[in-house]
């Protein structure tokens, strides 16, 4: 766009606008042309309304374009919250609620991202058909309240759908199968549990409290799997009072109908609160999980989690031992003498401790124990050289193969100088060599065998 033309849209110079237009005809016919914004899109951000409504008696096509960030003069205007912008821009018709931009959102989308009440009612009441609209992820204007916390603007949605008549969009679904009771007991979002469970704003038969998502997990499901906070028991007790259960079917009677008063413990006098009651409901559900135990949901499930997630975590883990045995090698346990047994700083302590001779730098594990001291560097090397396959199984495929390859070596290498330097006897220096040559080949074998 023309740097003039830019600079007129920011500052919302109509004068020079029309000044701009004498002067080249096609000023706004080559602004349209660039994959920038157009004029609409300057003014709709700086929210000048009497720029924008001529410009649209100029240009009407300039309310469509999206810009490089697949926005719309429509969808900024609603963004920013601007009531003032939105109604010029609709001027130009009610199709531009309509209009989908990155992620396939509308204006309204963005309105209620940002809980822009105002704009909300003025696009709804121009649109109210774009309140059905999803976006590319299949997330309702519901949804979309839910996860950005805009409580509000959720109340006024759902009072849009009563209006309209078209509640069903509580039922709306993402892409993984949530519906908005997932989504707001998931963010311990009380007030959205008990502003649809309660009835009052709408029909609490609408929502099904039970309803499951892909994995198969009911709002219930998900409230005991994340971590316990302040507020839970509150949200448990409204789900359960709406006929919630779990998963499994077995929980299916427990329904409660009433909050239970509370009550003296004639045995000390004290009150058992409605707080302590909610605990047990809790701890109730958390044990009496149904038929698969609790520690299931954390195991690994091909159906749920991806193979690259998988191997991401495999090779943490392998990399964390790795490192582990090679720092142990390193410093075996009770260290490394500091000076040799013939000298004067280490003669009185050999005599006193009744060590054999020995070298600064070896282990002092090897010395007084070399039957403990092969057993450690045994299953310590086990550790150490099953770790370093499980990388270079995990790693193959993956590009700069001989850089790392080379790496690898240079790792066992060092490991097996470090072991050999450190141990004081003569015989298991050339076993311990030995077994770093044979051990990966051993291991190997062992598993697919194993495996087999």
């Amino acid at each position: 766009m023309d740097p003039r033309l830019f600079e007129a849209s920011y500052t919302g110079n109509v004068d020079r606008l029309f000044s701009l237009v004498r002067e080249n005809v096609l000023i706004l016919d080559t602004a349209s042309l660039v994959e920038v914004d157009n004029p609409l899109h300057v003014a709709s951000m700086a929210g000048h309304v009497n720029f924008i409504r001529e410009v649209l008696k100029l240009r009407m096509e300039f309310a469509d374009e999206l810009n490089q960030d697949g926005l719309s003069p429509l969808h900024i205007a609603a963004a920013r919250g601007n009531v003032d912008v939105v109604r010029e821009l609709l001027k130009a018709g009610n199709r531009l609620c309509l209009v989908k931009g990155k992620g396939e959102s509308i204006p309204l989308h963005y309105s209620t991202i940002k809980g822009r009440s105002d704009v909300l009612k003025e696009l709804v009441s121009a649109c109210p058909d774009s309140i059905e609209e999803v976006t590319a992820r299949r997330e309702s204007v519901l949804l979309l309240a839910v996860k950005n916390n805009q409580f509000d603007a959720f109340k006024l949605l759902v009072l849009q759908l009563k209006r309209f008549n078209k509640e069903h969009v509580v039922h709306c679904r993402d892409e993984q199968g949530n519906q908005i009771l997932h989504h707001a007991v998931a963010r311990k979002q009380y007030e959205v549990v008990k502003f649809l469970l309660s009835g009052d704003a709408i029909d609490k038969d609408l929502i099904d409290v039970n309803t499951r998502n892909e994995a198969g997990l009911t709002p219930l499901d998900i409230l005991l799997l994340v971590n316990n906070e302040a507020g839970d028991g509150e949200i448990v007790e409204i789900l359960m009072r709406s006929g919630a259960t779990r998963a499994s079917g077995l929980l299916s009677v427990v329904v409660v109908t009433e909050e239970p008063e509370p009550r003296t413990d004639q045995s000390n006098g004290q009150h058992q609160s409605r707080r302590t009651w909610t605990d047990r409901c809790i701890s109730f559900l958390r044990v009496n999980h149904g038929r698969t135990p609790w520690l299931e949901n954390f195991k690994y499930n091909k159906e749920r989690d991806s193979p690259g997630d998988v191997r991401n975590a495999l090779l943490i883990v392998a990399a964390l031992i790795t490192i582990a045995t090679y720092q142990a090698v390193l410093q075996p346990p009770g260290g490394v003498w500091q000076a040799d047994s013939g000298s004067s700083s280490s003669s009185t302590s050999a005599i006193n401790n009744g060590a054999k001779s020995h070298k600064a730098g070896q282990a002092v594990l090897g010395t007084k124990s070399p039957v403990s001291y092969v057993l450690f560097i045994i299953f310590n090397s086990v550790g150490f050289f099953a770790s370093v396959r499980m990388i270079a199984i995990l790693t193959s495929g993956f590009p700069m193969q001989m850089e790392l390859h080379v790496a690898l070596f240079a790792l066992i290498s060092t490991y097996d100088t470090a072991m050999s330097s450190l141990t004081p006897n003569t015989f298991f220096n050339y076993f311990f060599v030995g077994l770093s040559i044979f051990l990966p080949v051993i291991i190997a074998l062992v598993s697919r065998w194993v495996r087999k």
